[in-house]
């Protein structure tokens, strides 16, 4: 056949087959039941014409949808698919979006220099934006403008947006007074980015009173509501590297040696920052948690602990996701998207002892 040659259509194969158009685009939908004699005739005329199914392009002309979720999520794809949370969220909403037929298109809450944020062109249905920082909201009127449903996991988007939420504040709180009531005073947190630039630093009133990421600063809230003054640093990303230079500028000194004043406990924003501040403190000869109690929070399977289990907090990070793409698919159809709040677990490891001094 030639390259010019006419793609066959359902018409084609209806004539083909001896049956109705109707009856032959029923075949393919798979959306009416129809009598095995006629599907295999169906089916059999178009592997004879080479007609694989409905031109998908036709069908979103004609549904004027192109049948993609557009998914935003914060700085570099190659960094949040380290993050086994993110994983976890995104085959929640795949697999919730799958019983739409809809596909995902990932993209990035940052511009490329003087360019658009990506959200405000892409041709999408909707947005399902992680989290939503000040980049993000700069956008985001434009997407609304052009009456795409939008929702958002763990961010506020502002009023009549729905928001797949966690308890991180409450959950925060928990474990921290886990800590506290097994003696610790000496303590000392490893938070998520605080803002879109993502800085690692000591946390200060001023860059708490500027930081834009909803999770670090309900997370940092419940941290000090037991321990209202410790001392916190904060981290580029959630990952094992970041939570062991975390690690370092909380327990040595400008010379490297261990700090008199160390902290006795760490309460760290992700598992993965727990990790790394895990592996830190034994290079630095300490025992955990005989020399150094450690917390994290997400409940994820976390490597590199050999045989020590992490205490921590875990989230249900599929059916968040799940619960994103099912708003999705009801805001699709015409109906409002509902918020969905959930909640943390406590799940005690083995990573927390008494202080021993």
């Amino acid at each position: 056949m030639s390259s010019t040659a006419r793609r066959a259509t359902i018409a084609d194969v209806a004539r083909e087959a001896g049956v109705s158009t109707s009856t032959a685009s029923v075949v393919f939908s798979g959306k009416v039941n129809v009598a095995d004699a006629t599907r295999e005739k169906v089916l059999t005329a178009a592997a004879a014409l080479g007609y694989a199914g409905p031109d998908p392009r036709a069908a979103s002309l004609r549904l004027g949808r192109s049948g993609i979720v557009g998914v935003v999520l914060g700085g570099e794809l190659r960094y949040a698919f380290l993050d086994p949370v993110t994983t976890a969220m995104m085959d929640g909403l795949s697999d919730a979006l799958a019983a739409d037929s809809t596909g995902i298109l990932l993209l990035r809450d940052d511009p490329q220099g003087d360019e658009a944020p990506p959200i405000t062109e892409a041709p999408v249905d909707a947005v399902v934006l992680i989290g939503c920082s000040g980049r993000t909201r700069s956008a985001l009127e434009t997407v609304r403008q052009r009456g795409l449903p939008v929702i958002v996991i763990e961010g506020d988007a502002g009023e009549g947006v729905p928001q797949i939420t966690l308890d991180n504040r409450e959950a925060s709180a928990e474990i921290s007074r886990y800590v506290f009531q097994l003696g610790h005073t000496d303590v000392a947190t490893v938070t998520l980015s605080l803002d879109a630039e993502r800085e690692r630093g000591p946390i200060t009133p001023e860059r708490v009173a500027a930081a834009t990421v909803d999770v670090t600063l309900h997370r940092l809230a419940g941290f000090r509501e037991v321990y209202p003054d410790a001392d916190g640093v904060t981290v580029a990303a959630s990952l094992v590297d970041e939570g062991m230079i975390a690690a370092r500028s909380l327990l040595t000194d400008a010379s490297g040696a261990l700090r008199a004043n160390r902290p006795t406990a760490i309460v760290a924003q992700s598992d993965l920052l727990a990790v790394g501040v895990i592996r830190a403190a034994e290079e630095l000869g300490l025992r955990v948690p005989e020399d150094l109690t450690v917390v994290g929070f997400d409940g994820i399977n976390a490597d590199g602990l050999g045989s020590l289990k992490l205490t921590t907090v875990a989230q249900p990070a599929v059916d968040k996701g799940r619960a994103a793409g099912e708003q999705v698919i009801r805001m699709l159809a015409g109906d409002p998207g509902e918020s969905v709040h959930f909640t943390c677990t406590f799940r005690e490891g083995q990573t927390t002892a008494p202080p021993a001094r």
